[in-house]
């Protein structure tokens, strides 16, 4: 089975949301159910359709979740900042544009580049990590490109 890496807050996030699921989502999904339910026909009942719908979502998600929580591998918190590790914070220049961004490196199940949270799968954390400050590494993008580590941090 596929062990699924998350630090602490993903792993935090991800049973706050379970509860949520369990606790708000899923009696209120029963509710509307039963509320279509009273409308009269379910053949043609649009109210309970959606109501079946959304309850299939939130039981497909509740399962993935369950899924996830059952199968994880914490990530380690280091604090050694010499390499590029799952769980840290890297700033790149990017040689191209001479832009420097910074990113944290996280499972896959985390990532969020709107959050600039890359998955370790990703070409860019792919290219970076294992190597060191000052170190300038090719990331095998559709189209490749270069970036200088300019620090590795502590998220």
């Amino acid at each position: 089975m596929e062990k699924y890496q998350l630090t602490k807050e993903g792993v935090a996030k991800l049973e706050a949301e379970y509860r949520h699921l369990l606790d708000v989502v899923r009696p209120q999904n029963t509710k509307d159910i039963v509320d279509a339910r009273a409308l009269g026909d379910l053949s043609e009942n649009a109210d309970y359709d959606a109501a079946r719908d959304a309850q299939a979502r939130t039981e497909g998600r509740i399962q993935e979740i369950e899924n996830i929580l059952n199968n994880y591998e914490l990530i380690k918190e280091s604090s050694s900042t010499k390499t590029v590790k799952i769980g840290c914070a890297v700033v790149v220049k990017d040689l191209a544009f001479d832009e420097e961004e910074r990113y944290e490196i996280v499972g896959a199940i985390e990532a969020d580049p709107m959050q600039n949270k890359l998955s370790s799968e990703s070409p860019l954390a792919d290219a970076v990590l294992g190597h060191k400050v000052g170190d300038v590494v090719e990331v095998n993008a559709p189209t490749p490109y270069k970036v200088e580590i300019v620090a590795i941090e502590r998220p």
